[in-house]
């Protein structure tokens, strides 16, 4: 019996709009579980029929305000969710990484987001900062894209 016909559920496409703006990154503190209280990327789930480009600059304006362009995907990660005791996942998002540059605007939070603020590297890379994992190493990944861009 395959994975699939033990459990008919299939991970759910998601969008992280990385975006870049004189060298800093754009976070927002995420009001929802699982990282709520935490610092990440805007962001949220691919709608049907959308390309990735467009999910991610759809989710940036609607939990920030900003308006930025899409340049490039450039990686995915997968966002397991396996509940309160163990055993089966309860939620398993493939996350897709679309670097993106600012357009205009400054982040207001909106949406599912409590805060919205830019950060330069060392700032983000603060232990004093709450930050979702990985948050640092992708926004180091995105300032070498941009700057090639």
């Amino acid at each position: 019996m395959s994975a699939t016909e033990r459990n008919p559920h299939r991970p759910v496409a998601a969008v992280l709009a990385v975006v870049v703006r004189d060298e800093r990154i754009l976070l927002v503190r995420r009001a929802n579980p699982p990282d709520a209280g935490l610092w990440g990327f805007p962001g949220g789930k691919v709608e049907w029929g959308e390309s990735l480009a467009d999910a991610a600059v759809r989710e940036l304006a609607e939990e920030t305000g900003v308006t930025a362009e899409a340049i490039e995907a450039f990686t995915a990660l997968d966002a397991l969710d396996p509940g309160p005791e163990p055993g089966p996942v309860r939620h398993h998002h493939v996350l897709v990484a679309v670097l993106c540059r600012w357009i205009a605007g400054e982040p207001v939070a909106a949406d599912d987001a409590l805060e919205a603020a830019w950060f330069g590297l060392p700032a983000l890379r603060s232990p004093r900062l709450g930050r979702s994992l990985g948050v640092d190493d992708l926004a180091a990944r995105a300032l070498a894209l941009a700057r090639r861009a």
